[in-house]
C-alpha cells in the first residue's frame, strides 16, 4: 500500500476507534505508575529522613510536577511524553539512609541532581560523558540498589506471615493474568491485611494507629543544606540512576514508537520540574520508561499523532492524584515497615531482573559489573558516602585494569 493509502486507512481508523483510547491509556498509565512505586518514593524519602508530613508534601510536589510536565511536553510536542517520579531514585534514598545534615542535607542533594539534569541538557559533553558509563556498570549498580528491597518479601513472610503471605500471594495471581496490575493489587491487600490487623480481625495488631484520613494536602518548605558527603552520597547516583534507568530508557521507548523526541528540552524541563519540588521534598522528576510504553504503544491509539492525547491525561490525572498524598503517607507511615518494604520489593523485581539480566549479559564486563553489584549490595559507606558511589568506582577501576590487560 502506497504511503498516501496507508495515511487515510489510518485516519479511517482513527474516526473509527474514537478519543476514548488515548484518555483510557493515560488514565492507567497514572493508575499504574502512582500505584505502583508511591510506597516506594514515601519509604525513600522518609529513609533518608523525612518527618511524614515532609515525605506527603513530597508526594504532592512530585506528583504535581511530573503531571504539569507531561501536559507541557505533551502539548508543546504532540508526542507522548510521559513523565515519572525515579522510581530507582527512592530506592537508592531508602538503601543510603539517614546522612549527615539529615533531610535537609538530602534536599540539597536533590537540587545538586536536578540541576546535573539541567546541565545535561543544556552541554552536550556532560550529557556524552554520562553515556559513556558502561551500561553493565550502571545496571549492575542499580541491581545492587534493589536487591534489599527485592528479598523483603521474604523477610516479610517470616516476620508477618498473616499480612504478608495474602500480599505476595495475590501479587502472583494477579501477575499471571495482567502483570500491570499486580503491584497495585499488592498495595491494596496490603492495606486491606493492615485494616483487619487494626482492627483486631488478624492475630497480632497494627504497630500504629492510622492518621491519614482525606485532608487536603500541604506542601512543607525544607531549607537545603548542602555538604559535600550528601553530593557523593546522593546527588551523584541519583543523577546516574535517573539518567541510566529513566531518561534513557525513557527516549528509547518513544524511538521505538516512530517518534523523535528532542533530548535538550525534555531534560532541561524535567530538571528544572526536580528543582521545583526538590524544596518541598521530591527528589527527581524524569522521563518515564514503564508507563511511557503504555501512552506511546498502538494500544492508546491507531494513529501515532493522537497518542500524545494519553500523555497529557496522565499528567492531569497525577496532578488530581495529589489529593492522595495524605492518605498514602498515613498509610505508609502506620504500617509495619517490612510490610511497606515488600510490597516494593514485588514492584521492583521486574527493575532487578532487568538490570541483572542486563550485566550479566555483557561477557566483557561481566567480573566488573559483578564488582560493582555485590560492593553496592553490601550498603556500607565510607567517609559518610554511601554504597552506590563506591560500587561504580570498585567496577570502574577493575574494569580499566581488564581493558590495561587486553591492550597489553
Amino acid at each position: 500500500m502506497s504511503a498516501e493509502g496507508q495515511a487515510v486507512g489510518r485516519d479511517v481508523g482513527a474516526k473509527a476507534v474514537g478519543p476514548w483510547p488515548p484518555v483510557l491509556a493515560g488514565l492507567l498509565a497514572a493508575v499504574v505508575g502512582y500505584g505502583s512505586s508511591f510506597a516506594i518514593v514515601l519509604q525513600g524519602l522518609i529513609g533518608v529522613g523525612a518527618t511524614p508530613a515532609q515525605a506527603e508534601s513530597g508526594l504532592l510536589a512530585l506528583g504535581t510536577m511530573m503531571g504539569l510536565a507531561a501536559v507541557v511536553f505533551g502539548l508543546r510536542y504532540r508526542m507522548p511524553v510521559a513523565i515519572a517520579w525515579s522510581t530507582p531514585g527512592a530506592a537508592l534514598l531508602a538503601a543510603t539512609g539517614v546522612i549527615e545534615g539529615g533531610f535537609a542535607a538530602a534536599v540539597g542533594a536533590f537540587i545538586v541532581a536536578g540541576a546535573l539534569v539541567v546541565l545535561a541538557g543544556l552541554w552536550k559533553p556532560l550529557g556524552r560523558a554520562v553515556l559513556a558509563i558502561p551500561a553493565p556498570l550502571a545496571n549492575a549498580m542499580l541491581a545492587g540498589v534493589l536487591l534489599s528491597f527485592c528479598i523483603a518479601p521474604v523477610k516479610a513472610v517470616a516476620e508477618v506471615p498473616m499480612m504478608a503471605l495474602p500480599v505476595v500471594i495475590g501479587w502472583v495471581v494477579v501477575t499471571r493474568f495482567a502483570r500491570l496490575y499486580a503491584a497495585p493489587a499488592a498495595v491494596v491487600i496490603a492495606a486491606l491485611m493492615y485494616a483487619l490487623a487494626a482492627y483486631g480481625m488478624l492475630p497480632g495488631s497494627a504497630t500504629a494507629t492510622f492518621q491519614g484520613g482525606w485532608q487536603w494536602p500541604i506542601l512543607e518548605w525544607v531549607t537545603p543544606a548542602f555538604s559535600w558527603s550528601a553530593m557523593v552520597s546522593i546527588a551523584l547516583p541519583l543523577f546516574l540512576v535517573t539518567m541510566a534507568s529513566q531518561n534513557i530508557p525513557g527516549f528509547a521507548v518513544l524511538r521505538a514508537n516512530g517518534y523523535e523526541p528532542p533530548s535538550a528540552p525534555l531534560l532541561v524541563g524535567t530538571g528544572i520540574s526536580t528543582l521545583i519540588a526538590a524544596p518541598f521534598g521530591g527528589h527527581a522528576v524524569n522521563l518515564a520508561a514503564i508507563t511511557a510504553a503504555i501512552c506511546a504503544g498502538p494500544d492508546a491509539h491507531p494513529d501515532p499523532k493522537r497518542r500524545y492525547i494519553a500523555a497529557v491525561t496522565s499528567g492531569a490525572a497525577y496532578v488530581a492524584m495529589g489529593i492522595l498524598a495524605p492518605f498514602a503517607a498515613g498509610f505508609i507511615t502506620a504500617s509495619p515497615p517490612i510490610l511497606i518494604e515488600a510490597v516494593a520489593g514485588l514492584a521492583l523485581l521486574g527493575a532487578f531482573g532487568s538490570s541483572s539480566l542486563a550485566f550479566l549479559n555483557a561477557p566483557r564486563e561481566r567480573n566488573a559489573a559483578l564488582v560493582t553489584f555485590v560492593t553496592t549490595a553490601s550498603g556500607f559507606s565510607v567517609f559518610g558516602i554511601g554504597a552506590a558511589f563506591w560500587g561504580l568506582v570498585a567496577g570502574g577501576i577493575v574494569l580499566a585494569l581488564h581493558r590495561l590487560g587486553r591492550q597489553a
